[in-house]
Parts: structure tokens; C-alpha cells; sequence
């Protein structure tokens, strides 16, 4: 993952698709990170601390931060996208946060998939 950030990091005009996304499981804060600079600290992704915005965000300070019960800021290690950072934005704009526009891009993936399964069933149910 790291490799791959790096490696985004590299090709910074590009609309990359976020790697990893980091949350505050207490409360607000949400950051989706598409690349990495050679420092191996700031990161360029997407922000949510009460408003989503494109920027970059140190990764020494999301470790540094201290939450109840001894915990910090986590890793969803099961995010997954194919959405680009850019419609993350967009989305996220308009449903006025990253988590909204999680429910939304999931809803919307979910929809597609049940349209591609209708139209191959369709197909099948033709041939």
C-alpha cells in the first residue's frame, strides 16, 4: 500500500483512486489518501473534519492523535473503491461528508451490480 501511495505521489496530475482510509471510530474525522510524498509523512487525499476537502494531511499527526480507551485514529482495512479521489469529493460535497458519501457510492455500486445481473440473466435467458 505504501509503495503504491509512493508511487501515486510520483504522478500527482493524475485523478488517482484513494488506497487507504483512516476514521476517528469515536466521532468525526474521516481521510481518504491517494498518494505519499517521498517523506513518507504528508499524504494528498481527502479530509472530513466536519467538511470534506481535497488537501494533505500529515500521517505522524493521525498516528499522534490520543482517544478514549487508549485507542487513535484507524485504518479500515476493508475499504476498497474504484471511485477516483475527485468523485469522492464531489460526492462527498453533496452529501456533506465522506461517510454519506460512502452510503451513496455504495448504493450506487450496489445498483449497477443488479443491473449487470439483470442484463446477463436477460442475455442468458435470450441466447
Amino acid at each position: 500500500m505504501r509503495e503504491r501511495l509512493l508511487a501515486n505521489g510520483r504522478e500527482r496530475s493524475a485523478d488517482h483512486v484513494p488506497d487507504v482510509k483512516f476514521f476517528n471510530p469515536f466521532g468525526q474525522g474521516v481521510w481518504l489518501a491517494t498518494e505519499l510524498n517521498p517523506d513518507g509523512d504528508i499524504l494528498f487525499g481527502l479530509a472530513d473534519l466536519g467538511y470534506p476537502e481535497l488537501g494533505s494531511f500529515s500521517l505522524e499527526e493521525l498516528a499522534s492523535i490520543h482517544l478514549p480507551f487508549g485507542m487513535g485514529i484507524e485504518r479500515d482495512i476493508l475499504f476498497q473503491t474504484d471511485v477516483s479521489i475527485s468523485v469522492w469529493a464531489e460526492v462527498a460535497r453533496q452529501a456533506g461528508s465522506i461517510r454519506g458519501a460512502e452510503r451513496l457510492l455504495y448504493a450506487r455500486h450496489r445498483s449497477d451490480d443488479a443491473h449487470n445481473r439483470n442484463s446477463v440473466d436477460t442475455q442468458n435467458r435470450k441466447a
